[in-house]
């Protein structure tokens, strides 16, 4: 039997090479992660409380088939209404599950992550700023703005510089 080569031990070779360590993590980017899932669990609340008020948005619509002429039947208009409720819910879901994926990826450090959450939550501004929307839809905007800014603040600023020197 021979004997096999001498290879370095992992933990050897790695305090040999002094690799970078991950700095830790301010409590900016621990307060903007928690504000970035806070914002996502309120807007899914709203998403879901659309279904209360499900007889308005029909009785909207009825109102509105009936001043244009009326071509639907109300069987038509309450699928109308499932169906736009249903996929209005499945598309907040998605997004929601977006936003949770890139606000861990933000707590991990990758500094793109901070920079989408930013967009999106520019985007979440202007559209609650142009349209109508629930009380709701106003805290989770004011608690994802309070997660971009803390995600900018010096600490956070420091804490993804450092993760990006090391990858």
């Amino acid at each position: 039997m021979t004997e096999s080569p001498n290879y370095p031990n992992y933990p050897e070779s790695a305090a040999a090479g002094q690799p970078a360590t991950a700095p830790a993590r301010p409590s900016t980017v621990e307060g903007a992660f928690w504000a970035f899932i806070a914002s996502t669990v309120i807007g899914l609340v709203g998403g879901f409380l659309i279904f209360a008020s499900r007889d308005a948005i029909a009785d909207t619509l009825r109102n509105s088939n009936r001043q244009s002429g009326g071509g639907l039947t109300d069987a038509q208009i309450d699928q109308a209404v499932t169906i736009t409720m249903v996929v209005a819910l499945v598309i907040a879901v998605i997004i929601a599950a977006l936003y949770l994926l890139f606000a861990f990826k933000l707590r991990a450090g990758r500094n793109w992550a901070r920079i989408v959450l930013t967009v999106i939550t520019a985007l979440q501004l202007i559209s609650v700023l142009a349209g109508q929307t629930t009380v709701l839809g106003y805290v989770s905007v004011v608690v994802a703005v309070i997660g971009v800014v803390l995600s900018f603040l010096t600490p956070s600023n420091a804490y993804f510089a450092a993760n990006k020197t090391i990858r």
